[in-house]
This record gives structure tokens, sequence and C-alpha cells, in this order.
């Protein structure tokens, strides 16, 4: 299976995240990683239209020749290919939660960082857009404060004592906003502290760049 990503992009990280977090739990899936350049345009080159009609990234090459283009698809296809050790286990109770608590840090928390990152100070080069940036700093107050008041049992990762997939899909954002120089934890201090251990962790040292 081939990966086709960009190391900073944050769809991409989670999944990276995800296979180096599998890797350090003894599963090697044999995914070969290959940089696709946006700054230079190649994912709107034919060659990778032909993988992902959409021009994203991530995108995952089956053995079979398929493709998958959704990184929350990616994750799923893995788990369920590669069992042994799956992040989402446990009964069905502890796997609602961290398919919920995934959902939520991808949809209230991870797309409003992106965006609030490319309103402040867009590598690709995008106009400032303080009332962008505004808005989307507003809506991650409730999230973030969800995600602040999980932490507060005293638990070192966001569902316990395993690493998730949430895990994963909220620090591949911060990368992306450490890059562009921007910070939205506040007095968040327990958050602040989780951020502070998963970047210690083997895997995330292998991925993260920033």
């Amino acid at each position: 299976m081939k990966l086709y990503m960009v190391p900073l992009a944050p769809n991409p990280t989670k999944v990276m995240l995800y296979i180096a977090e599998r890797a350090e739990l003894g599963v090697d899936m044999g995914v070969e990683q290959i940089v696709v350049n946006t700054v230079k345009g190649r994912h709107r080159e034919p060659a990778h239209l032909a993988r992902n009609p959409f021009g994203t990234v991530p995108v995952l090459e089956l053995d079979d020749g398929g493709y998958l283009v959704e990184s929350l698809a990616i994750i799923e296809y893995l788990e369920d290919r590669f069992p042994d050790g799956r992040l989402l286990s446990g009964g069905p109770e502890r796997r609602g939660k961290a398919r919920d608590v995934e959902r939520i840090v991808d949809l209230r928390v991870a797309g409003p960082m992106g965006q609030y990152g490319h309103a402040k100070n867009s590598p690709l080069g995008r106009p400032p857009d303080p009332q962008k940036a505004a808005q989307m700093e507003a809506s991650l107050q409730t999230p973030l404060n969800y995600l602040e008041d999980l932490l507060a049992d005293g638990r070192p990762l966001l569902l316990g004592e395993s690493v998730s997939i949430a895990d994963c899909t909220l620090q591949a954002s911060l990368q992306f906003l450490r890059f562009v120089e921007a910070d939205l934890f506040g007095e968040r201090e327990r958050l602040r502290a989780w951020d502070e251990r998963y970047r210690q962790r083997p895997a995330a040292r292998s991925v993260l760049r920033w």
C-alpha cells in the first residue's frame, strides 16, 4: 500500500500518526509514504487526480489498485485489515465514546483550527482575514473546554491510558498551528500538559516536524 501525503497538513498527519502508533504496538502495515508537493501544485496534476479527483491528500492506494481518499476511512480500513492491536478496541461503550470524541475533535476542533491558521498566517499565501480568524476562535471555545474537562480526572490521554484516534487527530491540527505560530489553548493547562505528553511519545517524535 502507498500513502500519498503532505507532512504538515493535518489530515495526512493524522493518518501518519496513526500508522506510527500502530507500529509502536508491533503492527507493521507495510504502508509506503509518498510526499505530494502541494506547494508546486502536484496535487492538481493528472497523476494525482487519477488517484483522487478532488485533488486532496491523504490518499491510500490499496493493494488491489483501489483508493481511499478520506482520512478517517483510511484509518478505519487499516483498523479492519490489521485487527490485532487496533486503537479502536474495548466494548461497545468504549468504542462508542472513542468514536464520539474523535468526531468532536475532527469536526469541531480540527476543522476550525485549520481555518483559523489560514486566516492568521496561511502557508499557502492566502491574505490574512482577521474577521474569519475571530469567528473560528470563538467557535473553538466550547469544544476546547469539552476536551479540557475530559482531562480533569488526570487521564494522560483523551480516552484514558491508551492512545486513541482522537489523540492523533488533535495533535495533527496542533502541529499546523505551531507552524503558523498560533496558540488557541489560552488558560487550558490540562490540554497544554496533554500536548507536551503526546509530543514525547515515540510515534509523535517519528512523525511531527513542528
